[in-house]
C-alpha cells in the first residue's frame, strides 16, 4: 500500500502591508501626544494675551495731577520748587488731600520725613497758613535748652513759657501753641546761622505772639510739651 506523503503547505511570508501596520505606533498613543502638544500651545497663546492686556495702557483710566518729592526730605524741611514735581496718578488710586500743584507746597515745611516719589498730601505739610487761621501768626524763637528743639517736630503742641520773679512762678506766654517747623544751621541764612543752634518756628494767635517776640529778645523761653 503506497503511503500518501503529507505536505503541509509553506508558509507565506508576511505582507510589506503587515509589516508596517505592526511596526507603526498604536493610535491611542498618537492622539494622545497629540493633545498634550495642543493644550500647551493654548497655555502658551493664553498666557501671551493676558501679558499683553496688563501691558496695554487703558483708555479709559481717569488721571490726575499729583505733586511728589524728587528725592529724600528729612521731617521740618522747607520745600522748594526744585525738591517737587508733578506725576500723573490714576485717580482712585491718587491719596486723599494730594497736592495738584507745586506752588501750592513751595515754601511750606514738612511735618514728617518723605522718600522720593511720595505723593505731597496737606496732612504733611506746614508752614504756610499758620496753624489756627488767619488770627495765627509764626513766631521764631531759640530755646534756651537747644536740646530739647531735636525732640520737636512739625505739628507738636506746646505751651511757650519764660521764668517769672520767682523759679517756682513760670510765666505762659502762649498755650497750645504749634510747631511750625523746625530749622537747623544748615536751612536758615543771616546772624546765628553758623552757631549750631535750631531755630523753631511756633504758630499761636496774634495777641500773644508779640508778646512771646519781645520776650525772647531779653531773656530765653522754654517750651512744654503737650
Amino acid at each position: 500500500m503506497t503511503e500518501l506523503a503529507t505536505h503541509s503547505p509553506a508558509a507565506r511570508p508576511p505582507s510589506r502591508v503587515a509589516t508596517r501596520f505592526r511596526r507603526s505606533r498604536p493610535p491611542g498613543r498618537l492622539s494622545w501626544r497629540r493633545g498634550l502638544l495642543l493644550r500647551r500651545a493654548l497655555a502658551a497663546a493664553l498666557a501671551v494675551t493676558a501679558l499683553a492686556l496688563a501691558l496695554a495702557p487703558a483708555g479709559n483710566t481717569a488721571v490726575v495731577p499729583v505733586v511728589v518729592a524728587v528725592a529724600d526730605l528729612p521731617s521740618g524741611a522747607p520745600l522748594r520748587a526744585a525738591d517737587l514735581a508733578v506725576r500723573e496718578w490714576p485717580a482712585e488710586l491718587a491719596p486723599g488731600g494730594a497736592v495738584r500743584a507745586v506752588p501750592d507746597a513751595d515754601g511750606r515745611s514738612l511735618v514728617g520725613a518723605v522718600r522720593a516719589g511720595e505723593p505731597i498730601t496737606d496732612a504733611r505739610l506746614a508752614g504756610a497758613g499758620p496753624v489756627g487761621g488767619p488770627d495765627a501768626a509764626v513766631v521764631a524763637v531759640r530755646l534756651a535748652d537747644a536740646g530739647v528743639a531735636a525732640v520737636l517736630a512739625p505739628g507738636s503742641r506746646v505751651d511757650v513759657v519764660a521764668a517769672g520773679e520767682r523759679a517756682d512762678q513760670p510765666v505762659v506766654l502762649s498755650a497750645d501753641a504749634t510747631v511750625q517747623a523746625v530749622l537747623g544751621p544748615e536751612q536758615r541764612a543771616g546772624p546765628g546761622a553758623g552757631s549750631g543752634e535750631r531755630l523753631v518756628l511756633i504758630a499761636m494767635p496774634r495777641s500773644s505772639a508779640s508778646r512771646v517776640a519781645a520776650v525772647s529778645l531779653t531773656r530765653p523761653v522754654a517750651v512744654t510739651l503737650r
